[in-house]
């Protein structure tokens, strides 16, 4: 009789215990500790998609671009660096109710159109349902999709074996279970078994496969160790529930670069590809208020305008208050220093709070510059000009830092309209480049000269 061995499972990071514990000794949660059963000889179902190919040199093998099957979502391919590499798995997390299931069920039904065999298997909606939301979308029916309400995986694999679709996507992961193992759908050793058994399919038959995770309470993909290191690529869909905007970001990409990311719009039949972020950033943008400053950040290959706001008022019962949305809270902490000490502005008794328009969250160190001057405009209660763009990363002698990529930056400066930029003196040596501009290039060498001049 086959010898059954139970241990402890932390259900938020992975970790296993052979006994249980109140806290997690990896992730420091409490109480997230539950007890799986799993057979030692489970695991075989993962040896019948194992590879059995003998060692090659490297200098013999004859590699070749494959080529990317493209989704008509030029948003979507972006992310992926170009579009869906055959043989690729694909892991998209996010929030309940931000677009997950949309854009799955949007993409399958344009890869279906273009003559794409495709295999949505949906574990939380019945086909009925799935089918009512295709026609909320306004999508085609066609002959090359194929829907089932499913959540065992010996039959997924059954079904994508005589199928043998180009494209699977899983709705959701955490839904799928292996009978071979005891755990209830959804704890770490199910999804770890089932992830694990769907990527050995799809690289063995040369499947793109997507599949889709939940996050937990704290906001990370659930079982994320397990799940990131498995897949190919990490997509995450970021901004509010009930915001119109948004983002999706790659945070793993083997066959691309993790730095790109893509702007949608929520509307009523789905998901729509933004493709001009920056006008959309600062479309709702109030001119003449004191604490808005704008800045051209990268995002990948691509440049985008947001607006930096910031507010500065007396904080009450003498604690003062520092509080960031869409930036890091330890970067402005660090300029808020730089203000108070090499700009000699007294902050020491003031709430500050410090906000990036749209939802966007901007980790360009480029956005410096604007925040130093968002906040010290905030508190003088002067206007910047609103024809003006502040580009530069902020040293602690508050000097500011060249950046990289300023032509393609000024250039996004100068299609919005913008007539002044300030940029970092040592990303003006090759002068040349910057003659024909139609906008002013101001050249500045720290943040006290920036003030100055505004």
């Amino acid at each position: 009789m086959t010898k059954v061995k139970s241990i402890f499972v932390c259900q938020n990071c992975g970790t296993q215990s052979p006994k249980w514990m109140g806290k997690c000794a990896n992730c420091g949660s409490w109480n997230s500790y539950v007890e799986e059963a799993f057979v030692p000889e489970a695991t075989t179902a993962r040896a019948e998609f194992s590879s059995k190919e003998n060692p090659v040199l490297l200098s013999e093998i004859e590699a070749k671009e494959e080529s990317r099957i493209k989704t008509s979502i030029e948003e979507f391919d972006r992310v992926l660096g170009g579009g869906i590499v055959p043989g690729s798995v694909v892991l998209v997390g996010g929030d309940p109710g931000i677009g997950k299931s949309t854009i799955s069920l949007q993409i399958s039904c344009l890869l279906s159109q273009a003559g794409h065999r495709v295999l949505y298997i949906s574990g939380e909606e019945s086909v009925k349902q799935t089918k009512l939301r295709a026609n909320r979308l306004q999508t085609k029916s066609n002959e090359n999709l194929y829907i089932v309400n499913q959540i065992d995986l010996n039959l997924i694999t059954e079904y994508i074996k005589q199928l043998s679709p180009e494209v699977v996507i899983i709705d959701s992961i955490q839904v799928v279970y292996l009978s071979d193992i005891s755990s209830s759908p959804g704890s770490v050793g199910q999804v770890r078994e089932c992830a694990a058994i769907l990527t050995q399919l799809a690289k063995s038959m040369g499947i793109a496969m997507f599949i889709i995770g939940h996050v937990t309470k704290e906001g990370s993909l659930a079982g994320p160790k397990v799940l990131e290191h498995i897949v190919d690529t990490v997509l995450y869909f970021e901004g509010e529930r009930y915001s119109v905007y948004r983002i999706l970001r790659a945070v793993k990409n083997r066959f691309g670069s993790t730095n790109e990311i893509g702007v949608f719009e929520m509307a009523q039949s789905g998901l729509l590809e933004v493709k001009n972020p920056s006008e959309i950033f600062l479309s709702e943008r109030v001119k003449q208020t004191s604490g808005s400053a704008v800045v051209a950040v990268l995002e990948g290959s691509r440049p985008i305008l947001v607006e930096i706001q910031a507010l500065v008022s007396k904080a009450s019962f003498g604690f003062a208050k520092r509080r960031t949305q869409g930036i890091d809270y330890n970067r402005v902490s660090l300029l808020v220093a730089v203000l108070e000490k090499r700009l000699k502005m007294d902050l020491s008794d003031k709430d500050i709070f410090v906000n990036v328009a749209g939802g966007v969250k901007v980790e360009d160190p480029a956005a410096d510059l604007a925040v130093i001057i968002a906040i010290a405009s905030a508190l003088k209660d002067r206007v910047i000009p609103a024809e003006t763009v502040l580009i530069g990363e902020v040293g602690l002698a508050a000097e500011v830092r060249s950046v990289s990529q300023i032509d393609a930056r000024i250039n996004e400066v100068q299609k919005l309209g913008f007539k002044r930029c300030f940029v970092p003196k040592n990303n003006l040596k090759n002068k040349k480049a910057f003659e024909d501009s139609k906008i002013e290039i101001v050249p500045v060498y720290s943040a006290g000269e920036v003030l100055e001049l505004l």
